[in-house]
């Protein structure tokens, strides 16, 4: 964009609502483009060749611990998200055993029975009251509930409502425009409300490491994420990297997976016959869910490939991040331009996940196009579907939020009969999305910017 004036209120929009600038500045310029003053120069990437040339770049050359990165204050300094060099592959390397496939498949069973209970004490009976119900709250509440017991077992979950509210400390922060996250040492100010829902998070986790080597077997079991990290001589991280990986992995598995529950709940519900197609899959995969229930398994996800296209497509259109930061720390060169070092570069899944150019018709709602594209098709919207990122800093869990996403909508679709309806338009049966800017739509929006 030419002109001060112009640069310096895109600056200061894009760190208050990013969504509207990349809508805006992609129809002007394209799906990469830079703005700026000075030498601040904020560089997005959004078009799909272009994001291969920047993932396909090494990673010594870009930063990720930079000043501008306001998620250290939430996750901690020794957080991989925040580690450039050995110490990220160190970080990564000592929780990255806690998402092996084994593990994930073991999980299924939980996953499902979470989203039972959830159902069966809260949904059913809401509907069942003539009301309508948000669906937001409800999906929020069984994401939690299904992340601690994943990263502690059975261990804490008499202490999720409390993780709960430390998050949702946390998440206030994020959420907050970027000129808000000054730091400061005042006490009452929201800077210090997120020191100390970190300081009991932190404490709430050292009481529980402390438990598990009081009653260490001789062979762990390895059941959840906190016991690989306990195990003795099995983890070469301090006692603090341990707090910050697991806030970490709390954090953006918690609120981005709710996020993107709520947004897939939403399309699939307007959009005709997806909530049917669901509902036949679920009853063909899961069997009738009167009768008791059957062994659920790798094979119960794996044969959900409609729900698993449903939750790419929600994905696509509604990536929890719509940006993501790295700053270059050496000149990089993407397509027929260079973007100079020291530049702030945000890659937008977003941009990529609405490419005309990757996808056919790329706002409308369609899960059918991941189901069989031809090789052709497949190369150029793998290209393009980056909302976990790519490469070695690839978001660490996104088997899991996959997986969770696909077994919750499943479980709904076959169990909830329910219908996408306005407050103004009450339905004995249905489900509030879109109260006045409130509920599922401004929360999966809130949650976009911790992007930032």
């Amino acid at each position: 964009p030419k002109g001060v004036r112009r640069n310096v209120s895109l600056l200061r929009r894009m760190l208050q609502n990013p969504t509207p600038v990349l809508d805006e500045c992609a129809a002007e310029f394209g799906a990469t483009f830079a703005f700026g003053v000075g030498p601040v120069r904020l560089v997005v990437v959004g078009d799909p060749a272009a994001l291969d040339d920047l993932f396909a770049q090494p990673n010594s050359s870009y930063r990720w611990g930079h000043v501008a990165n306001v998620l250290g204050t939430i996750v901690g300094p020794t957080s991989m998200i925040v580690s450039d060099g050995d110490d990220h592959h160190r970080r990564r390397s000592a929780a990255q055993p806690a998402f092996a496939r084994r593990r994930l498949d073991g999980w299924i069973p939980m996953i499902v029975a979470s989203a039972d209970q959830m159902i069966d004490t809260r949904l059913l009976p809401a509907l069942a009251s003539g009301g309508s119900v948000d669906a937001y709250p409800l999906g929020k509440d069984l994401v939690l509930a299904i992340t601690v017991k994943a990263f502690f077992g059975n261990g804490l979950e008499h202490r999720t409502a409390e993780i709960g509210a430390i998050f949702d400390v946390l998440q206030a922060y994020i959420e907050l425009p970027g000129p808000k996250h000054y730091p400061n040492p005042f006490p009452g100010s929201r800077r210090a409300k997120v020191r100390a829902a970190r300081k009991a998070f932190d404490r709430l986790v050292d009481e529980e490491v402390a438990r598990r080597r009081a009653d260490q077997l001789d062979q762990p079991n390895q059941a959840d994420l906190l016991d690989v990290f306990v195990e003795e001589g099995s983890s070469p991280i301090s006692g603090q990297e341990i707090h910050d990986q697991v806030n970490t992995l709390i954090g953006a598995g918690y609120n981005t997976t709710a996020a993107t529950l709520a947004w897939t709940i939403h399309r699939a519900l307007a959009t005709p016959g997806v909530w049917d197609q669901l509902r036949v899959e679920a009853d063909a995969v899961f069997g009738p869910h009167q009768t008791p229930p059957k062994a659920f398994d790798a094979d119960t996800f794996q044969s959900l490939t409609y729900a698993r296209a449903v939750v790419h497509e929600a994905l696509r259109i509604h990536p929890a991040g719509v940006i993501s930061p790295r700053q270059a720390v050496v000149d990089v060169p993407i397509g027929v331009h260079t973007i100079p070092k020291n530049a702030m570069v945000l890659w937008s899944p977003y941009l990529a996940g609405r490419d005309a150019g990757a996808w056919d018709d790329p706002l409308a709602f369609r899960p059918e196009r991941h189901l069989n594209p031809s090789p052709e098709d497949a190369a150029r919207m793998e290209k393009a579907w980056v909302p976990f990122g790519r490469g070695p800093r690839r978001c660490i869990g996104f088997a899991l939020a996959q997986m969770e996403l696909t077994l919750i909508v499943s479980r709904l679709a076959q169990r909830a009969d329910m219908a996408l309806v306005n407050e103004e338009t009450p339905s004995p049966y249905g489900m509030v999305v879109n109260r006045p800017l409130g509920g599922v739509i401004v929360a999966a929006r809130r949650v976009s910017r911790a992007g930032l």
